[in-house]
Formats: structure tokens, C-alpha cells, sequence
């Protein structure tokens, strides 16, 4: 039997971070009849917790506003992810200034309250769709490391990416950055040393 909503074939896993009980089952049960894995979650402790927990999620559905404060802490997790899941935003209403501020956490897309599956499914497509954006993380890391560090940071990310992407495949990573295989190996290799002296950065029903 097909899937009722036409859904990217790459969405294996959904995290959903929803304090409403209604609503997140009624999202649960949308994703489940396309042969979606949901995890679940009522606050921003809970998501961070499944995010740092795992598996990852290819997807992450989060409103807004919760009740024990920011998202900015899952975010920032879903941000540390390799590769990062594609962030999607369900509001009702969002101010410029928290839409600003979910921006530079990766949100690729909002999902304006109410929604339906089929409103869910094509926001999800469109979330997929959009390349993800390095700007993202280097805005995240902004006033927390200096220029040199940041160029680093930047850069072991976008290996990490790559290999995430290539399932742990140098040489199809490095045509991903369209690098040689043997920069990509320089980078693992001084990656590994960095880890090695401890370097804490290895460390259909309507919804309301």
C-alpha cells in the first residue's frame, strides 16, 4: 500500500518536540502511516536528550515555544549532529525576532499552525530540498571562538558532513567538497589527535 503523503525517500527518522499531547500524536500517527520512525518529545530537555542519545534523526519538528524555555539548546545539539537533521519550525505565531533567531540555528521552514498531513508532507519536501547552509554554523559560533579557531571549526564540520553523507567514505567525501581523498585523510588523521588529547568539540486530522 503507498504512503498517504509523499514524503523525500531519505526521511527514515522523525524527532517531533511538541508539548501539546494532541499535537504530537496527531503528527506521530501522520508520520507512522508513511512507515516513518517517531520519536517523541514534550519539552526542549526531552529533545536535547534524544538528540544527545540517539539514533539521529533525519528530521526535526519542533515548536517554537515550550514550556521549560528557548529551543536554542536543541538546536544547538541538532546543529552538533553529523549530518545534521533538517530543522523544520511549527508556530502559530512566531515574532521576527524569535524567526531571526531560529534562522541561525539551521531552520529551513516554518509550518504555520493549523496544519493537515498534506500541509506537514510538503513542508517537509521543501525543508528537504534546500541545501543546508554553512552560514548556520558559522553564525552559532559566533562570540565563542576567535577567527582562527572558527576557520577550523568550519572546516572539520564540513569533513564530518561529508563523511556523514558519504557513509564514512573518504574518497566519496572528498569529490563532495571536491578536495583530494588525501585531504580529507589530513583532516581525519588531525582530528583524531585532537580527540585523543581530550578536545571537548569531539565530543489526516487538522494539528493545532
Amino acid at each position: 500500500m503507498s504512503a498517504p503523503f509523499e514524503i523525500p525517500n531519505q526521511v527514515k527518522r522523525v524527532l517531533v518536540v511538541e508539548d501539546d499531547e494532541s499535537s504530537r500524536e496527531a503528527v506521530t500517527r501522520i508520520l507512522q502511516r508513511c512507515q516513518i520512525e517517531v520519536m517523541q518529545a514534550a519539552t526542549a530537555g526531552e529533545g536535547k536528550a534524544c538528540l544527545e542519545q540517539g539514533p539521529p534523526p533525519d528530521v526535526l519538528l519542533i515548536d517554537v515555544r515550550l514550556p521549560d524555555g528557548p529551543v536554542d539548546a536543541v538546536l544547538e545539539a541538532a546543529c552538533e549532529l553529523a549530518p545534521a537533521p533538517v530543522i523544520v519550525a511549527m508556530s502559530g505565531l512566531a515574532t521576527a525576532e524569535e524567526s531571526f533567531r531560529l534562522n541561525r540555528f539551521g531552520v529551513r521552514e516554518y509550518l504555520q499552525k493549523p496544519f493537515g498531513g498534506e500541509d506537514l508532507a510538503h513542508t517537509i519536501r521543501a525543508a528537504c530540498a534546500e541545501a543546508p547552509r554553512v552560514e548556520t554554523f558559522v553564525a552559532a559560533q559566533v562570540g565563542h571562538v576567535g577567527m582562527r579557531d572558527l576557520q577550523k571549526k568550519v572546516r572539520d564540520a564540513m569533513v564530518r558532513e561529508a563523511l556523514a553523507r558519504s557513509a564514512g567514505s573518504r574518497s566519496a567525501a572528498a569529490r563532495l567538497l571536491h578536495v583530494t581523498r588525501q585531504a580529507v585523510q589530513q583532516i581525519v588523521r588531525s582530528q583524531g589527535k585532537r580527540g585523543r588529547r581530550g578536545n571537548p568539540d569531539n565530543h489526516d486530522n487538522g494539528i493545532p
